[in-house]
């Protein structure tokens, strides 16, 4: 009887414990929407550019860490944060302040976008190649779908908006933006 008490009063206790549990993750803040206008560059992407008639300038280049590219002529040229369009009329202006070119004409392409990445409960975590239009689904299938282990409602999606990087919760259905690093929780049973 005094057993069966004890058990009685530790009940609620048990129960508290049971109240308070989250899964991991969900106490992070929901992903923002992507940030609207045109795709911006950053460490990873590569380019091409062409300057017309200036075959020395025209060809493939890589963004660096510190978001710059690094042009013949010109030497270091921020590209972190720009559109290519933006790129495009920054090289054309610098070419014109410095009167190296009178009138360039500048086009700048992605040829790769940075990749992404995927951590945790995923077949094969690693980084990835990125493709415009990819959800957070999309992005796990290309890891190898989830593990056995794998929390499956929501992850975590480490994203760098401006400079600052911030970690969300996110549902499957959740775009991918470029250098986005996706953490798939482990399920508690």
């Amino acid at each position: 009887m005094v057993l069966r008490r004890g058990l009685l009063a530790a009940f609620p206790a048990l129960l508290s414990g049971c109240a308070s549990w989250q899964a991991p993750g969900f106490h992070l803040p929901r992903l923002p929407p992507a940030p609207p206008g045109p795709y911006r560059l950053g460490p990873g992407d590569a380019l091409n550019l062409r300057v017309f008639d200036q075959a020395q300038m025209s060809g493939s280049y890589h963004v660096d860490d510190g978001g710059n590219i690094d042009l013949p002529l010109l030497g270091l040229v921020q590209a972190g944060g720009l559109s290519t369009d933006a790129l495009a009329k920054s090289i054309a202006s610098q070419l014109q302040a410095r009167q190296l070119i009178l009138h360039p004409s500048v086009a700048v392409e992605i040829a790769t976008y940075r990749p992404f990445y995927t951590l945790g409960e995923v077949t094969t975590p690693g980084p990835y190649p990125y493709r415009p239009g990819m959800t957070v689904l999309t992005a796990i299938s290309i890891a190898g779908g989830f593990t056995y282990r794998a929390e499956t409602a929501y992850v975590g999606v480490t994203r760098t908006i401006g400079s600052k990087a911030a970690q969300y919760r996110a549902p499957t259905t959740a775009m991918v933006l470029p250098g986005d690093v996706i953490t798939v929780f482990e399920r508690r049973f």
